[in-house]
């Protein structure tokens, strides 16, 4: 906010597209002019790959056209979606810290390939691509996530045996942990030939 006074002369109706983290309408709109248009975006770190999670919120003097130039710039790089301000923290915690958990997800799942013998860089390109693909389909396919989980896990296999894990180990499990999931899954399987 401390910056916006800098800004408050030139706001004077003009668009003001804000993806300051923390900076509430309301604060944006007191600290620029009172004819400014402002809307508020929260976007997320796959926008670097085009492949964004972006939500915004309209201020009170945003018109449409604000809103649909706001959706086509940052439509640009992934989804767009308008949202009452009240939802943006817990989005934050979504889409906003959610990338760092898939991050750790795909590490884990290309860790845990590597202990099975795959060059690590093969091992990296298919975990990300397992979580794009995954994420791909439950939006395409219009499916529950759990209908999805329900059709690759075959009974007695290798899923559904980390699965049980992780359902034994949930609410206990660290990321320090996550390894041991590859070792029970190995040992419960060890006679599998993996492909």
């Amino acid at each position: 906010p401390s910056v916006l006074g800098n800004v408050q002369p030139a706001s004077d109706g003009k668009l003001f597209i804000s993806i300051a983290m923390g900076v509430t309408l309301a604060e944006l709109e007191k600290s620029l002019s009172t004819k400014a248009r402002v809307v508020r975006v929260m976007p997320n770190i796959p926008a670097l790959a085009r492949s964004g999670a972006s939500v915004y919120v309209r201020g009170k003097g945003a018109t449409t056209e604000d809103c649909t130039l706001t959706q086509a710039l940052f439509e640009a790089i992934g989804t767009c979606e308008e949202v009452p301000e009240n939802l943006i923290d817990p989005i934050t915690a979504l889409s906003g810290s959610g990338p760092a958990y898939v991050f750790v997800l795909i590490e884990a799942l290309a860790d845990g390939a590597v202990r099975m013998g795959l060059p690590r860089d093969l091992a990296y390109r298919l975990a990300s691509q397992t979580v794009l693909g995954s994420g791909k389909l439950v939006r395409e396919s219009g499916r529950h996530p759990g209908q999805l989980k329900d059709d690759v896990t075959s009974p007695g296999g290798s899923t559904a045996a980390g699965l049980a894990f992780l359902e034994q180990n949930g609410k206990s499990m660290t990321l320090h942990r996550k390894s041991e999931l590859t070792r029970y899954i190995l040992l419960q399987h060890s006679d599998m030939r993996w492909p």
